[in-house]
């Protein structure tokens, strides 16, 4: 076991173990620590804990030490120039008739390096960008083409339930979506109706989708025949969350609806 703690750069990002290195750091508190971009400014959101060595990265990175007021003042000032980069990374990318999208600017802490993100459709020869951006700021240039998803984290947004998008306000990654969760549960296949701000499948199509395929695991097929203590009949309908199945009696020439329960309980059905 190893002692870590748990280090966000961005608000919503993915969380970065390091060595507290003996210092007192609790949950809250703002570090400096060094990355592979170089040293950088996080904040501290999971408190000292153990943790298998097989689930961080070796060797371990160490906190350097506890931020100061300094320390906030330059992350302060490095936002306030990356909104004026922005404005004149815009300039050059029309100038050079470049056809991509800048998203957002990026100082490092050590302002060692400016990162550009950046949309596109395709490959984009930028060589020639950075050259010029690169005269300008004195510094290391990075472009770094993002995807749609990605965008939407930075951006942020109103999603179609009504809420801030899901993304930017508490996912630290992306986990893989596909349409089987959306048939799963039943839901229209309009593309309008089952995808984000982003174009790609909602999110949270992923929240329930272990609750869905328990469910199917439990529950009978639409049209599988049961002899139920009614008669003999045929399943036509399903209430998935509520494990609630009806079934069409032909003797009775009606549908009655039953729990899973009461299935099991009258040995119509067998748990798995």
């Amino acid at each position: 076991m190893i002692e870590v703690i748990g280090v966000r750069f961005k608000k919503v990002g993915k969380i970065y173990y390091f060595d507290p290195a003996n210092l007192q750091i609790d949950k809250d508190d703002y570090v400096i620590v060094e990355t592979a971009r170089g040293v950088e400014f996080g904040k501290v959101v999971l408190e000292k804990k153990q943790v298998e060595e097989t689930d961080v990265v070796m060797p371990l990175k160490k906190v350097i030490r506890l931020a100061t007021e300094k320390d906030k003042h330059i992350v302060l000032e490095n936002k306030d120039n990356a909104k004026e980069a922005y404005l004149t990374c815009e300039k050059k990318i029309k100038a050079h008739q470049l056809d991509m999208n800048l998203v957002d600017v990026e100082y490092t802490f050590d302002r060692n390096k400016v990162i550009f993100y950046f949309t596109a459709d395709g490959r984009v020869d930028f060589r020639e960008l950075v050259k010029d951006l690169a005269s300008v700021f004195k510094t290391r240039i990075e472009l770094r083409q993002i995807g749609v998803r990605d965008e939407a984290k930075l951006l942020g947004g109103i999603g179609p339930c009504g809420r801030m998008l899901c993304c930017s306000t508490f996912l630290g990654d992306f986990e893989p979506v596909s349409i089987k969760m959306a048939k799963d549960q039943n839901l229209s296949l309009n593309p309008t109706k089952i995808s984000g701000l982003c174009g790609r499948l909602m999110c949270c199509l992923k929240y329930e989708n272990d609750e869905y395929e328990q469910a199917k695991r439990e529950l009978p097929d639409v049209g599988q025949k049961l002899t139920t203590p009614l008669g003999r009949g045929r399943v036509v309908g399903l209430n998935i969350l509520e494990r609630i199945i009806q079934v069409e009696i032909k003797e009775l020439e009606r549908v009655v609806e039953y729990t899973l329960d009461e299935l099991i309980e009258a040995g119509v059905l067998t748990t798995s």
